[in-house]
């Protein structure tokens, strides 16, 4: 069972967020504040932080920052609140793995944590690598199936490795792109389902989901991934068969007032954990890259 460390100076947001957990089958330990997670974290592992942004003493960006230097294994979600977006954008920079707005806890918290242990999990389960490889190119072609990603991205973790092209904070961060980037290339590319239905309704979302895959022309198109690693940079190009878009349509997900918004979360965390990021012009197909930290 995964143990997840909590982190809020509020009694009430602690007790709230536990029981969220615990129906997900989760342990929880509780921290009220930043410097008391630290000294959890010395005295016995976690395999995942939940975190508030706004402490006293150890804020959220500042708790960030150490888990990242002292326990890079151990991916960081933050709890935002309204008026902490600036802040948060910058924490994600700095190195926490994922966010979920407060408003959204009941709806998107269980699936941010389940999604981030699984690339946790697929990273530190993998073989002890080769340190003689010079490069490795793969090309994948996948089915509008979600279930396939895990695996996926086991094995570009496992290039990564082989590379030592970032620490496990990075390559967590990495996984975490490279799951928004393929999650988007299946509902929204070649299903051409908009991020809008899950404003409405996430059971009309996924209903739809399961309807086209089954349906002309969704269920005939596929993914392809295309991967690159030197000890250089990681190049990952993933490209769907569907109609594709106007990339300049797209808000731009660096703007701390878009931070709540479902349609660009996941563009704006591709964006802030790759180095590069570019579309190509018809809008099926990204190119991501990541260059080797210093």
């Amino acid at each position: 069972m995964a143990t997840i460390l909590v982190v809020d100076d509020s009694a009430v947001d602690r007790i709230r967020v536990e029981k969220l957990l615990i129906k997900e089958g989760l342990q929880v330990q509780t921290a009220a504040s930043g410097r008391e997670a630290l000294d959890f974290l010395k005295r016995q592992p976690a395999d995942l932080v939940l975190t508030d942004m706004q402490m006293p003493e150890i804020d959220g960006l500042q708790l960030v920052e150490e888990i990242r230097s002292k326990h890079a294994a151990i991916p960081v979600i933050l709890m935002t609140a309204h008026g902490s977006e600036e802040i948060a954008v910058e924490a994600l920079q700095k190195g926490a793995a994922s966010y979920v707005p407060k408003r959204n806890l009941a709806r998107d918290l269980g699936e941010t944590i389940a999604s981030l242990l699984e690339v946790s999990r697929a990273g530190r389960n993998q073989q002890q690598l080769l340190q003689s490889l010079v490069s490795t190119e793969s090309h994948f072609i996948l089915d509008n199936d979600t279930a396939l990603i895990p695996s996926l991205i086991g094995h570009l973790e496992n290039n990564l490795k082989r590379m030592q092209l970032c620490d496990e904070n990075g390559l967590i961060r990495v996984a975490v792109a490279l799951r928004e980037a393929l999650i988007n290339a299946i509902h929204h590319g070649n299903l051409e389902i908009d991020s809008e239905y899950r404003e409405q309704s996430d059971q009309e979302f996924y209903d739809l989901i399961e309807e086209r895959r089954q349906q002309e022309p969704y269920q005939d198109r596929r993914v392809h991934v295309y991967a690159k690693e030197s000890h250089r940079d990681a190049v990952y190009v993933i490209r769907d068969e569907g109609p594709g878009f106007d990339p300049s349509s797209l808000p731009d997900p660096t703007d701390p007032s878009n931070l709540e918004k479902i349609s660009g979360r996941g563009l704006l965390l591709i964006r802030t954990f790759m180095d590069e990021v570019h579309h190509n012009q018809i809008g099926n197909e990204i190119t991501m890259v990541k260059r080797r930290d210093l």
